[in-house]
């Protein structure tokens, strides 16, 4: 058993969200599906035999997702990162987790998805890049996207 699960908190979109997110990762699944019982629907609002809660994998990642009402929001204190080989795996999460998305919360390979997750979509190679000039951080933060050759060029 996994010791530590991230839980995601939404109001509705559960279901949606999880979905989605298996969609976007190649090695994803989902898993059990609660519904809400009498009981929790009175206390989250939602109608009984609703979903309370989706599991699902991301790259062996167990995450859960909760129909837990508008009580509490998902904000930037909290992302997920994506570690990633490549400028086209760059591309491909970037282009996948940002669709619909607001453009504004876009920065230094940080964007937030349609359902307001945080996600850092960043290549292996940057804590090494980092390391090597002063001039790869100021690249970096001029970038919404991560573009892996600038920042070879700002190390160089």
């Amino acid at each position: 058993m996994q010791k530590i699960t991230p839980f995601l908190w939404f109001d509705s979109e559960a279901e949606d969200a999880a979905k989605f997110y298996v969609s976007v990762f190649p090695d994803a699944a989902i898993g059990a599906i609660a519904r809400q019982s009498p009981e929790t629907g009175a206390h989250t609002g939602k109608a009984a035999g609703s979903v309370l809660t989706v599991a699902f994998t991301l790259h062996g990642q167990p995450f859960v997702a909760l129909n837990g009402g508008p009580h509490f929001k998902i904000n930037e204190a909290v992302s997920f990162v994506v570690n990633c080989e490549s400028q086209d795996e760059v591309d491909y999460y970037w282009e996948k987790l940002a669709a619909g998305g607001p453009v504004e919360a876009q920065q230094c390979g940080w964007l937030k998805d349609r359902f307001g997750v945080s996600w850092q979509i960043v290549p292996a190679v940057l804590p090494e890049l980092l390391g090597q000039s002063p001039r790869v951080m100021q690249a970096l933060l001029q970038m919404k996207k991560i573009d892996i050759a600038a920042l070879h060029k700002a190390a160089a």
